[in-house]
């Protein structure tokens, strides 16, 4: 779909770098620049200086949240190779499967999720109708394991009917996806400088399959920000390993030529707000979301945004933000989803789905009173 491709673009990214022009492939998806909010400290609850937020909740008209600034790079490369369809994997409520979905059918590709089990939420539900609601197919699977089986199979089979189906990993977290926040961290340092603000001093957002972490601190350094990153983990210890940020960093420091930056810098990693597992809500986390409801308006979830938000609350309790400038990185999407969708009858998607309609929510689930 031309009408959606900019092979050449005012973003940050290709001002320091215009010789990606000519090696990767945007599709115009995100509204970008996304807000940047500022809070005074005694207006926020919380004790510290300033608070900013980065609206990354705005990041789509169709689909908001820290996706689409990956599947903008993934997606062009997909349209630039001839792809008739994406995969991708998630769990049953991935809210990456679900922009995937989206935004492949806005730029005229099939769609294929890859979809292994989780704690039963509300907005699993949400996310499961919608995806179904693109077009997008459902694949269930039990495993990981099997998905990825699942996924060479899909790939080969479309291949010999001479159709191109391309993988995007998790979270979309390759080299590729990367850029998209290696953008947002230029973006960043741009408002900051046009609007006279102090550059933070501290970063929060939530760590999960670390591409948006490994982007954005590249971002970060190449922008001339000394913000220290604190990286919340939400999810298993391996899928977030410090390893697998260097790796990725490296990777995309390959892809833009910029070996001499960051280094072997990696940003803080905090595993204290898990709680029993991902997607599992902890009170801490529940409590953040009220918080930030309250105080600043602003809609989070206890699976990413609501743990990494807890962690900048116990931190300014705890006297470590004092007199700081903290910025809070809002990855979750606040675009209403399509009401048509909404109202579908469950039964039409595939019958391992129906679990998460027919059993109850977890406890500490907000919406789990209203069942």
């Amino acid at each position: 779909m031309t009408d959606i491709m900019e092979p050449v673009s005012p973003l940050p990214i290709f001002d320091a770098f215009p010789e990606l022009a000519g090696t990767v492939h945007r599709a115009a998806l995100a509204e970008l620049p996304t807000p940047l909010e500022i809070h005074e400290g005694s207006d926020t609850g919380l004790r510290l200086g300033r608070l900013m937020v980065k609206r990354d909740d705005l990041s789509g008209r169709a689909y908001g949240g820290n996706k689409v600034r990956k599947l903008e790079f993934l997606l062009g490369e997909a349209l630039h190779h001839r792809a008739r369809g994406v995969l991708t994997f998630g769990v049953a409520g991935s809210n990456h499967a679900l922009a995937t979905s989206i935004y492949a059918q806005i730029c005229g590709l099939r769609s294929y999720s890859m979809l292994t089990r989780q704690s039963n939420a509300a907005y699993v539900r949400r996310n499961l109708l919608a995806g179904f609601h693109t077009g997008a197919r459902l694949m269930p699977f039990d495993s990981e394991a099997s998905a990825a089986a699942g996924a060479r199979d899909l790939i080969r089979d479309s291949g010999q009917r001479g159709e191109l189906v391309v993988g995007i990993p998790g979270g979309g977290s390759s080299s590729v996806g990367c850029l998209g926040f290696v953008n947002a961290g230029l973006e960043l340092g741009a408002q900051i400088r046009a609007l006279g603000l102090p550059e933070p001093d501290q970063m929060y957002l939530a760590l999960g399959t670390v591409g948006t972490a490994s982007g954005l601190l590249l971002g970060l350094r190449l922008a001339g920000l000394a913000t220290r990153m604190v990286a919340v983990r939400v999810v298993r210890e391996d899928v977030a390993r410090p390893e697998r940020l260097a790796g990725l960093m490296r990777d995309t420091r390959r892809l833009l030529g910029c070996a001499d930056v960051l280094g072997d810098e990696l940003p803080d990693i905090r595993h204290e707000f898990l709680g029993p597992g991902y997607a599992r809500f902890t009170p801490e986390g529940i409590a953040a979301m009220e918080l930030a409801r309250r105080q600043l308006g602003l809609k989070l979830e206890g699976t990413y945004t609501g743990k990494a938000f807890a962690a900048l609350a116990e931190d300014a309790r705890q006297g470590r933000l004092e007199d700081q400038t903290v910025l809070f990185w809002n990855t979750y999407n606040s675009r209403p989803l399509d009401p048509a969708a909404m109202a579908a009858d469950y039964r039409r998607l595939p019958e391992p789905f129906h679990y998460y309609f027919e059993e109850p929510l977890q406890p500490l689930d907000p919406e789990a009173g209203s069942e």
